[in-house]
Parts: structure tokens; C-alpha cells; sequence
């Protein structure tokens, strides 16, 4: 848990240092502010309206405990839920032949979970629970909080990036260029890869985390490892046409929903899918 956590805390730190780096470079400290702003006026707005945009688009249907048809479902997230000392969240369905799940909202007390009815029809009751739980994981660790504030500072970083393209970066007093162009003209493009470098590293170090959490809350690590190999192996020979539409939306899945794009590297929002169950299954030996 520690070891997550810390490489979280360590990632974020590198993405502020390079907002730095590059702000004082490029920007100065007026382009800094200015883009910094700019980011984060953006990134309260989907801190605090996404979830409702991302379940729209993926025509979702919340479901009650009235609801017949998916009251295992239901009850199935309450009882985890109650384990793992949260509210009750949303619950929804998407109507989506691809085996996947994800996790939104702004805090605990606006959390929503969603499964595809492919993920139902694929895992077993046992399996699935293992899946929600990593969902409420994601919700108990204010992994949204997280991605919100690594995706403005990247946001803000990209902004100097393009500010400093347009305008030639910031200069001092006496008119002279803050930095020599050749490292400037470096700096402006390498500069939002390594952005996003870090924030792709932040997304699977929550992963991780989030594959811990919910093996805890369902006391079932097994469970989730086997869930895992399932939907990885699923996901990719059936194709999600609202995921391969927003791409941006991936990373907020328990599985990379996209065809066909499941590359292990760094450019990865998810860990490997064989040292995520690698990892569960050290931990099954503690329950």
C-alpha cells in the first residue's frame, strides 16, 4: 500500500517540478499563471460535471433495488460498499457487449459505478464482485481527485508548451530570450510527452493500487486476478464503439477498452495485466 501511495506522491511531485522547469523556461512567470488557470478552470469543470457526461455517453441506465432483472447487482455493491465503510453509490448499467467496468464521480459522496451487461454475462457472481470491488477502491482512494489534478498540471504544461510556440517563450527585462532557442524549441516539444508520460505512470500506479483496495474490500484477491485474465482476454477481441469514439475515456476502465491498443509500455494507462494478477496473487496467500 505505502509503496503505491509513495510512487504516486513521487510522480506527482516530478509533474509539478517539470510545470516549474518548463513555466520559467518558456513562460515566465505571468505564462505560468496564466496557464495554470487556464488548466485548472478546465479540469473544475470535469472534476465536477464529467461523470455525468461520461455516463451519458455511454447510454447507461441506473439501476434501483426495484430493478428486478440486476438485483444481485445491486446488492452486490451495497454489501461491498458497507464493507468497505462508503455511501452508497449510483449503480448503472451500459448496454455494451464488451466485458468492462468503471468508477466515477467527484468524492464518495457522489460516486458512481457502471458495468457492462458483456462483463455480467462473462464472470461469475464471484468474479464480479471482485470487479466492483476494485471500482469502490478507486472511489475510497479519490482516485478521480487524483487525475483531475495530474491531467491540469499537464493540461498547464502543454499550454507554456504551445504559448512559447506562438510567442517564443518569455524574455527578461532587457529584452533578451530566457533560454536558447535550440533548448527552448526542445523543451516546447518534449515537454507535454513527458507530461504525459507521468500521468499515464500516475494512472497505473492507481491501478495498482486500486487492485489492492478491492482485493480488501471483497477479501478476495483470486476473485479479481480471475476477472482479470477474462476481461483482458475478451476486451480486446470485442470492440467498444463508444470507447474507440473517446479514447479519453480508457483509462477510467478496469481493462484499456480499446482494440487492438492493449501496448504494455509507457504509454500505457494500465499496468500489465499478468503483473497486475501476479501481484493479486502474492496477496491471496494473506487471506
Amino acid at each position: 500500500m505505502l509503496g503505491n501511495w509513495f510512487k504516486t506522491t513521487i510522480l506527482m511531485a516530478a509533474i509539478v517540478a517539470l510545470f516549474g522547469l518548463v513555466g520559467a523556461a518558456l513562460g515566465g512567470a505571468g505564462g505560468m499563471l496564466i496557464a495554470l488557470m487556464i488548466a485548472a478552470a478546465m479540469n473544475v469543470y470535469a472534476y465536477w460535471f464529467s461523470d455525468k457526461a461520461v455516463l451519458k455517453m455511454y447510454g447507461a441506465e441506473e439501476i434501483t433495488a426495484e430493478n428486478v432483472q440486476f438485483r444481485n447487482y445491486y446488492q452486490m455493491v451495497r454489501s461491498l460498499a458497507e464493507n468497505a465503510q462508503l455511501p452508497m453509490p449510483k449503480v448503472y448499467v451500459i448496454n455494451e457487449t464488451q466485458p468492462n467496468a468503471f468508477a466515477t464521480g467527484r468524492n464518495p459522496e457522489h460516486a458512481a459505478v457502471a458495468a457492462t451487461l458483456g462483463i455480467m454475462q462473462i464472470l461469475s457472481e464471484r468474479e464480479l464482485r471482485g470487479v466492483m470491488a476494485h471500482e469502490l477502491a478507486h472511489v475510497k482512494n479519490r482516485d478521480t481527485l487524483i487525475s483531475t489534478i495530474s491531467a491540469t498540471v499537464a493540461g498547464a504544461i502543454a499550454s507554456i508548451a504551445q504559448f512559447g510556440m506562438l510567442f517564443g517563450g518569455g524574455h527578461h527585462e532587457n529584452g533578451e530570450r530566457n533560454v536558447n532557442p535550440v533548448i527552448g524549441i526542445l523543451v516546447m516539444l518534449l515537454a507535454p510527452l513527458a507530461a504525459s508520460l507521468i500521468q499515464m505512470a500516475i494512472s497505473r500506479s492507481r491501478e495498482f493500487e486500486a487492485d489492492r483496495g478491492g482485493a480488501e474490500i471483497c477479501r478476495d484477491p483470486q476473485a479479481l486476478a480471475s476477472a482479470l485474465e477474462k476481461i483482458n482476454n475478451y476486451a480486446h477481441q470485442i470492440p467498444n464503439e463508444t470507447a474507440e469514439a473517446h479514447p479519453e475515456t480508457a483509462q477510467m476502465m478496469i481493462i484499456n477498452p480499446l482494440s487492438g491498443r492493449s501496448f504494455d509500455s509507457l504509454f500505457s494507462t494500465h499496468p500489465r495485466t499478468e503483473e497486475r494478477i501476479a501481484k493479486l496473487m502474492q496477496l491471496a496467500n494473506l487471506y
